[in-house]
Order: structure tokens, then sequence, then C-alpha cells
């Protein structure tokens, strides 16, 4: 049994209807129930929060009911804006009120044992981490998203500012860790997603029909879906999709699905907390994504001995699909492809059930012993560095065959077992 330590998991929020939050409230039961005593905080509320049903096995503490002041920090770029007084006095406003906030955090911090960690999920949450006082913790800044989504956005710019002297920066995948890493980032190593459904009952892949979980927003690609939809639909009439989820292209797609003929075989089912009802009921899953990061809905869907037809849209996909034997990747964006995949598993009940048994065998990668032994190695690793400054290349050397000391240009890598894992970043 690792040592028992506090633990703060911090996120921009605790209550958004998305996978970073299922990820928080879940890692933090795991934790706790190993025995270390967990605290998630929020930054804020979610406009509109979702219940993830919080026990008593770990704390939830949030910040602000709302954050008033604007999102980001003023960069101001030329003369002209440095002289800007109305948004001199909103930034001097954001950050006495980001302080406030920052006090509060420092009092949590204040009141752990030695040996504690502070997990930040999320960029913006980590103003407030960075503000706080840390001193005898060690902080992790993670990336929920992949390197390219992440150098395509403004976020890119605060990851390299917050990040880089956390002691360490986790992504999702040794891809994404290795190119952060060449990127200047030293510190990088990488943390999957731990798996977080044990089925009660599996899916008999006989039943006609497709199934999309996830936010109905553009980055989730269900205009593709749809396009790809309107191919197959004609050649498999008897097949339906289902969409699990809510979002603001909701009525966009709804409408998209109506004048493309689709009303009858498309089915928006809204969000639902229901997910073995959802996939036992269904054959194939599919993810039309832009980007991603590990996508939890395929980790599901694998646990479920679900093929999966995706869109090789990121390290992470790569990670739990190899084209081929746990589903089918086709390359971003080309609708008839991921068309075509859908069509061919769509007639050959055999090869279904084929690619779902390899995706069960293969998501075990990720069950949560095996993803929390490697965090608390983590946990145990950093603490054991004495230096007082964070573990990165050029500043500690440590006699560790098990965990090498970084080297410019190459994400730190922790062995889990026979099976080598890297550390990780998010929004």
């Amino acid at each position: 049994m690792a040592e028992p330590r506090d633990v703060f998991i911090v996120c921009n929020n605790t209550d958004a209807v998305g996978g970073l939050q299922r990820w928080a409230h879940h890692l933090a039961r795991l934790l706790s129930a190993r025995g270390h005593f967990v605290t998630l905080v929020g930054i804020t509320r979610a406009p509109e929060p979702h219940d993830y049903g919080p026990d008593d096995s770990y704390r939830v503490v949030v910040l602000y009911d709302r954050w008033r002041p604007s999102t980001l920090k003023w960069r101001p770029r030329t003369l002209r804006q440095r002289l800007n007084v109305a948004a001199r006095e909103r930034e001097h406003k954001r950050t006495k009120e980001l302080r406030k906030g920052a006090g509060r955090l420092s009092a949590l911090f204040a009141a752990a044992r030695p040996g504690a960690v502070v997990i930040c999920a999320q960029i913006w949450a980590m103003e407030w981490v960075a503000c706080a006082e840390t001193r005898g913790l060690k902080v992790i800044g993670m990336s929920h998203e992949s390197y390219a989504a992440t150098r395509r956005s403004s976020r890119y710019g605060r990851v390299k500012e917050y990040f880089a002297d956390v002691d360490r920066m986790l992504a999702l995948t040794p891809e994404d860790a290795d190119a952060w890493a060449r990127d200047g980032m030293t510190n990088a190593d990488h943390m999957p997603n731990p798996l977080h459904v044990s089925p009660g009952r599996y899916p008999t892949l006989d039943a006609p029909v497709v199934t999309c979980i996830g936010r109905l927003s553009y980055e989730k690609g269900l205009d593709m879906m749809l396009e790809a939809w309107q191919e197959v639909a004609l050649r498999h009439p008897e097949w339906r999709l289902r969409l699990y989820g809510c979002g603001p292209q909701e009525e966009e797609l709804r409408e998209r699905a109506r004048n493309g003929g689709m009303a009858r075989s498309v089915e928006f089912r809204g969000v639902t907390d229901e997910i073995e009802a959802a996939l036992a009921e269904t054959s194939i899953f599919a993810l039309p994504s832009r980007d991603e990061g590990l996508p939890m809905s395929v980790l599901e869907a694998m646990a479920y001995g679900l093929p999966t037809v995706a869109f090789d849209c990121a390290p992470g996909v790569r990670e739990l699909i190899t084209d081929g034997e746990e589903g089918a990747l086709v390359p971003p964006g080309d609708t008839a492809a991921f068309a075509a995949a859908l069509g061919t598993l769509m007639e050959d009940a055999a090869l279904r059930r084929t690619m779902g048994a390899r995706a069960r065998d293969s998501v075990l990668r990720f069950h949560p012993d095996v993803v929390l032994d490697r965090w608390e190695r983590l946990f145990d690793l950093l603490h054991r560095d004495t230096s007082g400054v964070p573990a990165q290349a050029g500043r500690t050397h440590r006699a560790d065959s098990e965990f090498p000391p970084t080297l410019p240009g190459t994400a730190v890598r922790v062995e889990s077992g026979s099976r080598s894992f890297t550390a990780e970043g998010d929004s």
C-alpha cells in the first residue's frame, strides 16, 4: 500500500458536462479508495451544472460561484494597448479577484500534510495555482488534449508559460509527451486516463445500431458523422444512429438530419448517465471528432467489446485503436472513408465480434489499478527529490533506474510493469 497523501485536483470547474470533469471525479474516487485524502477544486461553477454524484470519499471545493472578471489575463502588445486606462482598470480588478481565490487555495494547501500533491488539470486553473503558495507540495500540470490541438490554440502560450516550471507536465500519450519535450518542455511525461466502467452485461453485436457519445459541438465532428451517415443509410436503411449528448450544435444537427432525409434513422438521445444501457444495445461505436485527447468514450466502448470507427485525428485515438485490430481508423475529415468503414462492419457480424474481442483485451492496459499504480509511483518519485526545485532536465539527477533523469527533447519515461507509459497537460 502506498503512503497516504493529500491530493488536490484543480480544474476550471467540476460540474460541466464533459470528459474532463468525469475524469476528475473518477480519479478522485479511485485515489480516495486507496487511502489518499482528495480535494477536488473547481475555480468556478459551470453555467449549466451536471451532477456527477460526488460522495463522502472526497471533498469538492469551489472558489467562486461565478467568475465575473474577464476570462483571460490582459496581455497588451502595443503602446496604445498599454495606455488603455479602462483595460488596465479591468485587469487590476481581475488580479485582485484572482488573488482572493488564490488565497483560498493557499489556505487549503497549507493544511495539507507533508508529501501532498497538486494536480492541475487545465491551464486556466493553473493561473490560480501559480498565484497560490505551494511550498512543500509537488505540482503536476496536465493537458487533456493533443499537442497539435494545443499548438493551434491560444492555450499554447499559456501552457508554455504556466507549466514550464511545474514538477511534471503530463500529456495523455507518449507521442504527445515527446512532442512537448521537443518543444522545450523537458518536464513532459504522460499519464493515460483510467478505465472508468465495469461492464455488467455486454452487447450481442447483432443490433443494427451505431452509437456516438459526446458533446454536440464543432470539435466532436457530428456534422461529419451525419455526412457519412447520409451515405450509409441509403445502403443500410434498417440501421440506426444514436447520438448521446448535448451542446451548442444540437439544433443545427437536428435540422441537418431532417433536411438530409435522416430524421427516421438518426436518434438524438440527450445526455445519459446510463452508459451500460446505451452501449449494450449497440454494435458499432463511432468517433467522428476533429480533435481528441485520450477519448474516454472509446475506452468505454472498448470495455464493452465494441469495434470503433474513428477519424485518425490525434495520438490518443491511435493509442487506443490500431486500424484493422480494435476497429477502423480513417483519414481525418474523409467522410466517404468513414462511411465505407461503417458499411464494412455493418455487413460483417463476424468482423464486429473479432474486433470487439480485441478491444476488450486491449483496454485492460488502462485498468484503474494499472493507472493508479503509475500515479502513486510518480507521487513517490517527485517527493524523493529533495532539491526544492522542479525535477526537470539539468536541475536534478536521480540515481533511480526505474525513473531516469530527463534528457533535452525527450519525454520522461515512467515504466509500468512490462509496459512503457509516459507523463503529460488541457485547456
